[in-house]
């Protein structure tokens, strides 16, 4: 490669972000978190049985580069609902209840039998709107609302700017719904017991709107796995050793961390150009457990392949971008790279763009 290794591990010592300016982020956010919390759950609303998801590239140890950006799940468990899929699209879903005896807490928030996503989302904005107000001299303040946006957003002034995303999720103990019967390929790489396990977790639902014509339906939910995503990067060998302290070192999550970083240099370079503003991490995440499918060895996976193991991440997520095809991880008939998504010229554009710092040694990174 035009590339050594030692140069990869330069790079990601830059973007190893100082624990100490993550914890100290972090501190602020949990606080402002914790209260929030206590509030909604000390409450008498609807809310009163949040709970924090903890996910995200946070907990996931893969953050990078910028600490002042957190996401924040807070999840609320709905017993008895009926999921009814919107338009094949084997993602999204209309929320219904199976009937209820004891009255359902969630009444006010129906539409005609479905759980109205926007009704319910804007009375969690309200109530934290509310609750903010409470919290003295942080200078946080909510965001105005983003259309298309399932987060409700934070905007902690000090010691520093910090924005934190708050994203409401439904839970649910019922069974996979069947759109994610053939997803989470995981098999051969961490085993079909493990597999199984997971599978018996609960499911959420964030209120993320599916795209109708040029438009919204504004009242689906999407299914979310974040937290299964999460369990895989923390136990992410074969050998149920791999990175622990007498384990062997592998380099999967710096191939993901150098990956994002990628991704990120690149839309920093071209000034978020309309091309790249598609694009996200969450593209790069899925495209790297796929290529932990197709090498499910650890040792395919060495330390001292680290320059190999990049460029064959770097190569897989070309490949999806020419063939414009990435397969969401869970949910196999959902294409994160469908021209209904992504337009052709952008997924041009970003080929280019990766095959150039491919072919330079990454200039993009130093």
């Amino acid at each position: 490669g035009a590339m050594g290794a030692w140069k990869l591990q330069t790079v990601l010592e830059k973007v190893r972000l100082s624990r100490h300016e993550i914890s100290e982020a972090a501190e602020v956010v949990n606080w402002v978190v914790e209260h929030l919390l206590r509030r909604l759950q000390g409450g008498e609303s609807e809310f009163k049985g949040v709970a924090l998801l903890r996910t995200g590239s946070y907990y996931e140890r893969v953050k990078i580069s910028a600490p002042n950006q957190f996401n924040v799940m807070f999840k609320l468990e709905v017993p008895r609902i009926q999921l009814e899929e919107y338009c094949n699209s084997g993602a999204h879903y209309f929320v219904k209840f199976k009937r209820n005896p004891g009255g359902n807490p969630l009444e006010q928030f129906l539409e005609k039998e479905i759980l109205s996503a926007s009704k319910m989302l804007s009375k969690f904005r309200k109530i934290i709107k509310e609750e903010i107000k409470n919290i003295e001299d942080t200078g946080v303040t909510v965001e105005r609302k983003r259309r298309g946006s399932p987060a409700v957003t934070l905007l902690i002034s000090k010691p520093k700017e910090i924005s934190v995303d708050i994203i409401l999720a439904l839970e649910s103990k019922s069974s996979w719904p069947a759109s994610t019967q053939k997803g989470l390929p995981i098999s051969q790489w961490l085993g079909a017991k493990v597999k199984n396990n997971l599978k018996r977790q609960p499911f959420y639902l964030v209120p993320k709107h599916a795209k109708e014509g040029s438009g919204f339906q504004e009242e689906t939910w999407r299914l979310s796995f974040s937290h299964i995503e999460k369990d895989i990067l923390k136990n992410h060998g074969q050998s149920k050793t791999c990175c622990e302290i007498d384990g062997v070192k592998c380099c999967r999550k710096e191939c993901l961390k150098l990956m994002k970083y990628l991704l990120e240099q690149l839309k920093k370079k071209f000034g978020n150009r309309r091309e790249l503003a598609k694009f996200c991490s969450y593209h790069v995440k899925t495209a790297f457990f796929h290529v932990c499918t197709q090498d499910p060895h650890d040792n395919q996976w060495h330390l001292k392949n680290l320059e190999c193991c990049f460029d064959n991440c770097v190569a897989y997520f070309l490949q999806c971008l020419k063939t414009e095809q990435l397969a969401n991880y869970f949910i196999p008939g959902v294409n994160l790279f469908s021209r209904d998504l992504i337009d052709k010229p952008s997924k041009e554009f970003l080929s280019k763009q990766i095959e150039y710092e491919r072919n330079n040694g990454f200039p993009v990174f130093w």
